[in-house]
């Protein structure tokens, strides 16, 4: 076997993260292809036209405000060109052809969807996608698309902007459970959140089922993995191996139990820079092992120019700096989950579950093509791919892929009020028999013509026992959305405060 320096070869490492990213990168711009439209098109549910024109018009913001592409035109033809250059761009760093340029287009696409995706757009795992871009622009090779060009060696210094962007991502969201609700300190979170989180996969109700005990010991893993863990990202090599692994294994496991986008998948692949090429070479199948080891060997010692060196240190300070409002952030009582300090989201603040819902409510939407509403109207549910919905469903699988809107329809019994703008829109699409729209649902009830009326309820949803046949139980609970027609005045009258009509 060849000699190899543990600790000082990136290479295969390097590899990983970027084609890592690239599929990263292709899921999220397989949504805005299949989705976009929808969601934020020119006839969408919060058009991105209309809300450029409104920053620009009574605000005064611009592009170094909102840095987007889209200020030059947000067409639908504008905004599925782009979607369509992200996805091809995706494929080719997945490939193995990824280099600065390529990476660079990604991220400013990418941050340009996301500032002005609004609603749909506003999630932790949107704003660490653009970070994580931005730094992958620096760890590709300049201009040759080569992984092992000696040429191009990989930054050690960005390596370990990688590792400071996992701690700051485990740490704030450790440190956000601590703060937030009491049941992370009681141990008792995890029996509630498999039933209660946004999006529950097909292990779920199993997870949901098993004793206390688990729950309590799953809980303490949590704050093993996102409280004390991330010190050891930093740390000499055999704890930084351990740290690394103990990330993994963590993000692997709710990948299991639920559907969060590809915020699981993201921090997953991002914690591989806590691993070195030494690590690597011994996961590779035994048949490649030695060709791979005597290539890596041939360039553990090759250094990066003068000049990628100094990009490198340039970019640490710029991060440097940058990091103080999330560091400070993070030290503060009333920290900010999620959240960006400059409008580039070059170095933001992460989190997640600070609080866990103990109940389990679902707004669920009916149409019905009576003239006339009375209690023996007869109405058809609209059922969505991934959301809770019928009671026999069982729960899907679709992570890292994500349904923005089922995703966005359980804030709406969380925070009523503040999800109305987008919901009256969804409503109002739904009387028109918008395609677009329809297309985001699971099937079409009304499928020769668009239904009379709409309406919304809240229904408390309760994993069924195991092995009953189902897998939800549910009992109304209050109405959301009266019923509405396209001539009511009150659905013209709110379109118009809104600015949707």
């Amino acid at each position: 076997m060849l000699p190899l320096r543990p600790a000082a070869s990136f290479w295969l490492v390097r590899a990983a993260l970027l084609r890592s990213l690239g599929l990263i990168y292709l899921v999220a711009f397989s949504i805005l292809v299949l989705q976009g439209r929808a969601l934020i098109g020119e006839h969408g549910l919060l058009p991105a036209t209309r809300f450029l024109q409104r920053l620009a018009t009574d605000s005064g913001v611009g592009f170094w405000q909102l840095p987007t592409v889209f200020w030059i035109s947000a067409s639908e033809a504008w905004l599925t060109t782009a979607a369509w250059v992200g996805l091809l761009a995706s494929v080719a760093v997945l490939a193995g052809f990824g280099n600065a340029p390529l990476l660079g287009l990604l991220w400013a696409l990418y941050l340009s969807f996301v500032h002005v995706g609004q609603i749909f757009y506003g999630y932790g795992w949107d704003m660490l996608l653009c970070e994580a871009g931005f730094l992958a622009v620096f760890l590709a090779p300049a201009l040759r698309p080569k992984e092992l060009d000696p040429r191009a060696p990989p930054s050690t210094l960005v390596i370990v902007l990688f590792r400071w962007l996992t701690f700051r991502i485990m740490f704030g969201a450790g440190l956000i459970k601590l703060r937030g609700d009491a049941c992370w300190t009681d141990l008792t979170c995890l029996a509630y959140h498999y039933e209660t989180q946004p999006n529950p996969g097909p292990l779920s109700p199993w997870f949901h089922a098993a004793p206390l005990w688990f729950h309590r010991l799953g809980t303490a893993f949590n704050h093993l993995v996102e409280v004390v863990a991330p010190f050891g990202v930093f740390g000499p090599r055999p704890v930084r191996l351990v740290a690394g692994g103990l990330i993994v294994t963590f993000q692997a496991i709710l990948i299991a139990s639920g559907n969060l986008s590809f915020l699981n998948w993201l921090t997953l692949f991002l914690a591989l820079a806590c691993f070195d090429d030494a690590l690597f070479v011994r996961l590779t199948p035994r048949r490649f092992r030695e060709a791979v080891q005597a290539r890596v060997a041939q360039l553990a010692d090759v250094a990066p120019s003068r000049a990628r060196r100094a990009v490198s240190v340039v970019l640490a300070l710029v991060i440097g700096c940058l990091s103080l409002d999330p560091i400070v952030n993070l030290l503060s009582p009333r920290q900010a989950m999620n959240a960006s300090f400059e409008p580039f989201n070059l170095v933001n603040t992460y989190g997640a579950f600070g609080s866990v819902s103990r109940e389990r409510y679902e707004v669920i939407i009916e149409g019905t093509s009576a003239q006339t509403i009375d209690e023996r109207t007869r109405w058809k549910e609209y059922a969505l791919p991934c959301k809770p919905g019928p009671v026999e469903r069982r729960p899907c699988w679709i992570t890292p892929y994500h349904y923005r809107l089922d995703w966005q329809l359980w804030f709406v019994p969380l925070a009523p009020d503040s999800q109305r703008r987008w919901f009256v829109s969804l409503a109002n699409h739904l009387l028109k028999g918008d395609p677009a729209v329809l297309g985001l649902f699971a099937d079409n009830p009304f499928p020769g013509r668009p239904p009379r009326f709409v309406r919304a309820s809240f229904y408390r949803y309760r994993f069924a026992p195991v092995r009953s046949g189902a897998t939800w139980e549910r009992e109304p609970a209050e109405q959301y959305l009266a019923p509405l027609s396209l001539s009511d005045p009150e659905l013209q009258e709110a379109l118009r405060i809104y600015r949707l009509d």
